[in-house]
């Protein structure tokens, strides 16, 4: 037969065990949050788009009315760069990776029941 206050001194141990592990844990999550991995964290939730905003200008100047059409000059190169950049800069957040990984994990997945 088992002592039950052996019993109960193992069950108070193993509770302090988790929790000096749970403020172990704390601490170091405190030690991570740093001006850097907030910024770094921040940009992954909302990149930048630099070719949608060049071309939003470009369009904006394409169609100011100006006697010179210095502004036309200005305004379709500034689009074509707009474009260029949208397609050689990667402004995906996290949303748009957790989309992309779901449809191929349903795609394998219907891949998978189509053979069995």
């Amino acid at each position: 037969m088992e002592d039950p206050l052996k019993a109960r001194l193992d069950k108070l141990r193993r509770y302090s065990d988790s929790v000096t592990r749970r403020t172990s844990y704390y601490s170091d999550i405190t030690k991570i949050d740093n001006k850097n991995t907030a910024s770094s964290l921040g940009a992954l939730q909302k990149a930048p788009a630099p070719g949608k905003k060049l071309q939003k200008i470009g369009f904006l100047m394409l169609w100011i009315p100006e006697p010179t059409g210095v502004t036309c000059a200005i305004g379709g190169p500034m689009i074509v760069a707009g474009r260029y950049l949208e397609k050689k800069y990667n402004s995906a957040t996290i949303h748009d990776i957790g989309y992309e990984t779901k449809n191929t994990v349903s795609t394998l997945k219907d891949f998978k029941n189509s053979i069995m």
